[in-house]
């Protein structure tokens, strides 16, 4: 599918990629493309990317680089990749091609808003044109709006105000990248080297992963098919293979949210369109969760209620530290807290639990499961890890009018009565344990000094007293 007639300006278009890795459905290759002249499509590891992503989040962030500089040949063309300040990366690329014109993706936490501010506006008086698209939401968060003309602070009002809205249709992929004769110099990859930081982990974590546009599309396709009509009465099930999985490639941009949101739609037919219906609401999760990081922006680091200051989690301590090993000897937790570390992902429902238990029976702070989860997950989100850890601690946006606390134990029992998901990633004390289970001990760091022979841990803490030391702290919270 071509994308529609180009203008005569000449100078050309240094296309900056971000979080919108592919060709199909990607509105910064089309804006790139309405202008003559050559694209040189560039990604820049700048400073923000070094210091916010986690470990598995860089790892995985090369794996698509990967795959999509492997498309790009496909088509004549190349991904140029450069290191450093991007406005100076940019410049000397500008000059390097003589590009008049510079296109990027939107992104919508502080950090990137205001040094993108600063980046258009000094480009800007250099005489060079910048546009800015929406390649990554359904809906630009300032585009959703009360009858008061403020921003929804509850999901439920925010899903109404958006489930019935026309988002156009998905774009097709370009049919002539516009690749120049000449090519400026581009590190290699390798010397990035973004996956030291996961060690051994990389080797185990790359069995799970599944990376680039093409990937993504065959996994939106399998579970249109397969698992989207019985999504929303099975998709809580932890051994079951339910979920669409596509987590991991919406957070590099390797498929687009219109993508699945319009493959949802057509699927809602007959007895399946309350479940697929369902599947529109978490996508529409996922856009709430980016309306409360563009309008609240301390939600990646501030309690999102400031009234929750006070409340008396602990910082980092010796708990916490046997929760991220995934040995606190509650079967449910460590079994997720595992999961997590071989495969680089975690089921939501799991992603619940281990955060409730975290926050309440071990009364630490969100900030800490949060920073552990952006250290592992590759498919860590900067929007939906805030906002979820702060929804389930309880000083995020969240309607219920009482304390939530999860019991690991009754969830078990309900969503995983098989224990089919515990064999999975367990390996103590059983005489064949799944594969699965065995990949935790290969991916875990040797100083850990774990082996799957070794005796399952003790409970860290009983679930009826550390429920009740948690409802007390709360109640002394709200009582001061």
């Amino acid at each position: 599918m071509a994308w529609g007639m180009r203008n005569t300006l000449a100078g050309g278009t240094v296309l900056w990629l971000r979080r919108d890795l592919r060709l199909r459905d990607q509105p910064a290759w089309r804006a790139a493309l309405e202008e003559d002249g050559p694209v040189w499509p560039v990604f820049i590891l700048d400073p923000l990317i070094e210091k916010t992503y986690g470990a598995a989040p860089k790892w995985r962030l090369g794996e698509s680089l990967r795959s999509l500089a492997s498309s790009l040949r496909k088509h004549k063309s190349r991904l140029l990749l450069r290191r450093g300040d991007p406005l100076r990366v940019l410049r000397s690329l500008i000059a390097e091609t003589g590009a008049r014109r510079v296109v990027w993706s939107r992104l919508y936490d502080p950090m990137s808003i205001d040094r993108d501010e600063r980046i258009k506006s000094e480009l800007n008086a250099q005489g060079i044109r910048v546009f800015e698209v929406n390649s990554g939401l359904l809906f630009e968060p300032w585009t959703v709006e009360t009858q008061q003309g403020q921003f929804y602070r509850v999901f439920t009002p925010f899903w109404k105000a958006v489930q019935h809205r026309d988002i156009g249709q998905p774009l097709g992929s370009p049919d002539d990248l516009s690749p120049p004769d000449n090519w400026p110099a581009s590190d290699e990859l390798s010397d990035w080297r973004l996956g030291a930081e996961m060690g051994r982990g990389a080797a185990i974590v790359s069995r799970y992963a599944k990376v680039g546009e093409h990937a993504a599309n065959e996994r939106l396709d399998r579970f249109i098919v397969d698992a989207i009509g019985c999504y929303k009465s099975e998709r809580d099930y932890l051994g079951q293979d339910s979920t669409s999985k596509l987590s991991e490639n919406l957070t590099y941009g390797e498929i687009s949210p219109h993508r699945l949101w319009y493959a949802a739609k057509n699927a809602m037919e007959g007895e399946r369109a309350a479940e697929a219906k369902y599947f529109l609401r978490e996508i529409a999760w996922r856009e709430f969760a980016y309306h409360l990081l563009y309008h609240t922006p301390h939600i990646v680091e501030a309690n999102w209620r400031s009234e929750w200051d006070n409340f008396p989690w602990r910082n980092d301590n010796e708990d916490a530290e046997a929760w991220r090993r995934g040995m606190t000897g509650t079967e449910i937790v460590d079994a997720a807290m595992r999961e997590m570390y071989t495969t680089g992902t975690m089921h939501n429902r799991a992603r619940m639990l281990v955060a409730s238990f975290l926050t309440k029976h071990l009364m630490t702070g969100w900030w800490v499961g949060e920073a552990w989860f952006r250290e592992c997950l590759i498919d860590w989100d900067i929007a939906s890890n805030a906002m979820g850890w702060q929804w389930v601690a309880g000083s995020g946006p969240d309607a219920a009018p009482y304390f939530r606390i999860f019991n690991p134990e009754l969830q078990a029992e309900k969503f995983d009565a098989d224990r089919r998901y515990r064999d999975r990633f367990l390996a103590e004390g059983r005489r064949l344990p799944h594969p699965n289970a065995l990949d935790f001990f290969e991916a875990a760091p040797k100083s850990w000094s774990l082996t799957p022979d070794q005796e399952y841990p003790r409970p860290i803490i009983d679930m009826s007293s550390g429920r009740q030391r948690a409802l007390e702290a709360y109640k002394g919270y709200r009582n001061r």
